[in-house]
């Protein structure tokens, strides 16, 4: 079963911009949906951002679209989430998951440990 290490977090100010990072280790990531979301303090995890593997296609919470950018490279293993002009509401911990591209059950899914990312006004 993959391994996801999620880096990248931090403190910043409003209106900057981070990089999250998840890499897989162990099976390639080649075949496989991958999205990343988010859980406030005191609030439910919700999704952030996505993309398929059969198509590369891109999604977007409410919340971040236009703002963040999620990509991968396949050739590394790894994928990414762009979080530009930040805002304070988007302080919470970061989970990048994985699932075998079209099979998404709790069988199935991989969850990252979590990175938390912290912004000030």
């Amino acid at each position: 079963q993959v391994l996801l290490m999620e880096s990248g977090g931090g403190s910043v100010q409003a209106g900057e911009s981070l990089t999250l990072s998840c890499v897989g280790r162990g099976p390639s990531l080649s075949g496989y949906d991958v999205s990343w979301h988010r859980q406030a303090p005191g609030k439910e995890r919700e999704f952030v951002a996505g993309m398929s593997w059969s198509d590369a296609s891109k999604y977007y919470g409410d919340s971040v679209r236009g703002r963040f950018g999620i990509s991968r490279d396949n050739y590394t293993n790894a994928m990414y989430l762009h979080l530009n002009g930040l805002k304070p509401e988007d302080t919470a911990t970061y989970y990048c998951k994985v699932w075998p591209s079209g099979i998404q059950d709790s069988k199935t899914v991989t969850w990252g440990q979590g990175i938390l990312v912290t912004v000030s006004s």
